[in-house]
């Protein structure tokens, strides 16, 4: 078991270090803080030897703090050698222990170690650790149960770093598994629409040849609606380009659209809100993918709300439909923070947001200015003819 699991810390590989834009800002405010109590702490106290050898060893573990996230395990290397310097070095002339507190910044430094490093990096700077620790411990004086503690301390840091990394990991799985079923819907939604009009597109092809000997206006009119039902396909299509169908469409119910809305719309019954629907505009030539995402927002956002909105009485939802675009929004009169942000705090959502971008839409969710949590969508419709 601990084989198998020191063999996949061992390929696990570096993380991305983040943007340096919010990251560095903390990091910076964090080292100027620190370098302002280290220089306090080494004047203030009178049992530190060699106060200039130890702030400036004290400094280069501050410091270590800016390249944390880029360079983890050899900022570890650098702040926890300096720290044992710091230790080492008076107590070998025969002067006291005098370390100031300000060094403890190590353990952040562990921390961005387990978060940052790749694998064998981890398991690199936990064995210089668990090293130098016992190295050192026993030129200070320290008791073996004293050892025990002080490598507890160092490792909690690391162990926290992964458990973070993990998380995160997980989390971006399960945000890359409802994009892909997203792509996969609305690539099989395509592939139905487009079907469809292909079909249309024969049908009156064929009539066509059989009109265009007898009456040569009406195979002109057929040609025009040949016309708009391709035309009407290439758009689909490329309003879809990059997503790949996978699998067949056999047994698939057919998609529900913005007519389908008003089985949403109920009154309200015992723990449930109610719930009315509003649509406006003309949504009756609307593309299938589009016809298709804007009703799944809408059931997307109505059964959140049912489910999470704290003592949400009722759910409004406006569709309106311009030439350009279908706008949606949905409230509910939910109060506080628990209102409907769905299932694991954002999957939901992060799948209607997915179906929408793709279709060169924007989709905004959060707590409206009268309270509740509202959802706000437009979708593009291309154009319509």
């Amino acid at each position: 078991m601990l084989g198998r699991l020191l063999r996949s810390l061992w390929r696990e590989p570096r993380v991305p270090p983040p943007a340096r834009d919010g990251w560095w800002r903390v990091d910076v405010a964090v080292v100027a803080v620190l370098t302002a109590t280290a220089v306090v702490e080494v004047l203030a106290r009178d049992d530190v030897p060699w106060p200039l050898f130890t702030l400036v060893m004290t400094l280069v573990c501050v410091v270590s703090v800016l390249w944390r996230t880029r360079f983890p395990l050899g900022m570890v290397l650098l702040s926890y050698g300096a720290q044992t310097v710091t230790g080492l070095a008076p107590a070998l002339a025969g002067l006291p222990y005098g370390v100031p507190n300000t060094t403890a910044v190590v353990l952040l430094l562990a921390y961005s170690l387990g978060r940052w490093a790749s694998g064998r990096h981890v398991l690199a700077g936990v064995a210089f650790l668990m090293v130098a620790h016992f190295g050192r411990e026993p030129v200070y004086g320290s008791s073996t149960q004293d050892n025990l503690i002080g490598a507890g301390f160092l490792l909690l840091p690391v162990v926290l770093g992964v458990a973070v990394r993990l998380a995160v990991a997980d989390r971006r799985r399960a945000q890359e598994q409802v994009r892909d079923r997203e792509r996969e819907r609305l690539a099989r939604d395509l592939h139905d629409t487009v079907a469809h009009h292909v079909s249309g597109i024969v049908i009156q092809a064929q009539a066509g040849r059989t009109v265009a000997a007898a009456d040569p206006g009406r195979a002109v009119e057929v040609l025009r609606v040949i016309e708009e039902a391709a035309t009407r396909s290439l758009v689909e299509m490329r309003s879809l380009v990059g997503v790949l169908r996978q699998g067949d469409t056999d047994g698939r119910a057919p998609v529900k659209g913005v007519a389908d809305l008003v089985d949403l719309d109920r009154p309200g019954a015992p723990g449930s809100p109610a719930v009315h629907v509003t649509v406006s505009g003309d949504v009756t030539d609307l593309p299938g993918t589009v016809d298709g995402a804007v009703y799944r927002v809408v059931q997307e956002s109505v059964t959140n709300a049912r489910w999470h909105a704290r003592g949400a009485t009722r759910v409004d939802v406006s569709v309106r439909a311009t030439v350009d675009a279908v706008v949606v929004a949905v409230r509910d009169d939910g109060v506080g923070r628990t209102s409907a942000r769905g299932a694991g705090s954002g999957l939901g959502i992060a799948g209607m947001r997915e179906r929408v971008e793709l279709l060169g839409g924007r989709l905004e969710a959060g707590l409206g200015p009268a309270g509740g949590w509202a959802v706000h969508a437009t979708v593009p419709t291309g154009g319509r003819r």
